[in-house]
């Protein structure tokens, strides 16, 4: 029953953002009573925790399947990053900046475990590719990790990126482009252009 309001709960919020969506609303999609969720949460703010958490293992675990694939490193973050615009939806509004102005302990807790994941899955991906030759010998491994994760929080700002300028979708693929190039040796340049061309 928990699982199944937390995947309610977790469509809703993404789809239509935290404020907006009420517990009178998930119970009605559910068909049950609101006294069933809050058996389970006793509060809004227990169950956006919960469903944040919940959408951030998702992910996490969807990742780390990625990467246990050991695909080539240029493939692996296009693929890592196919797999979570499917998941994120493509509204920049409602969810993420609805978590950050009216649940801003829940919003850092999330940003703190996305930093860890992220800084994580990059520094592999650049091991590897560093090992196979298609990423430059002397990146410095903690800088790029970290600026690649910045560079994904600077593309949610709206006042630098406003709504209607760019998708999501956009914003991360020109993000991860831009990553890329500035890494790839003349070898991951071709397999990069290759993959771009492939799928443009």
């Amino acid at each position: 029953m928990k699982e199944k309001i937390l995947n309610k709960a977790a469509e809703k919020f993404l789809n239509l953002g935290v404020k907006s969506v009420t517990m009178d609303e998930i119970a009605g999609d559910l068909g049950m009573s609101k006294k069933t969720i809050y058996a389970h949460f006793s509060t809004k703010t227990k169950l956006v925790e919960a469903t944040a958490l919940h959408v951030f293992q998702k992910i996490s675990e969807g990742i780390q399947a990625i990467r246990e694939e050991k695909n080539d490193p240029i493939e692996e973050m296009y693929e890592i990053k196919n797999f979570a615009c499917t998941h994120l939806r493509n509204e920049r509004s409602s969810p993420q900046f609805q978590l950050k102005k009216y649940y801003p302990k829940i919003f850092e807790t999330i940003r703190t475990k996305q930093q860890q994941v992220m800084e994580a899955q990059i520094k592999q991906n650049l091991e590897r590719g560093m090992a196979a030759g298609i990423y430059r010998k002397d990146l410095p491994l903690s800088f790029t990790s970290r600026i690649y994760f910045v560079g994904l929080l600077g593309i949610k700002d709206l006042d630098l990126f406003p709504e209607g300028d760019y998708t999501t979708a956009e914003l991360i693929e020109k993000h991860l482009e831009y990553h890329l190039r500035a890494i790839v040796t003349d070898k991951g340049r071709a397999k990069l252009n290759k993959l771009l061309n492939t799928n443009s």
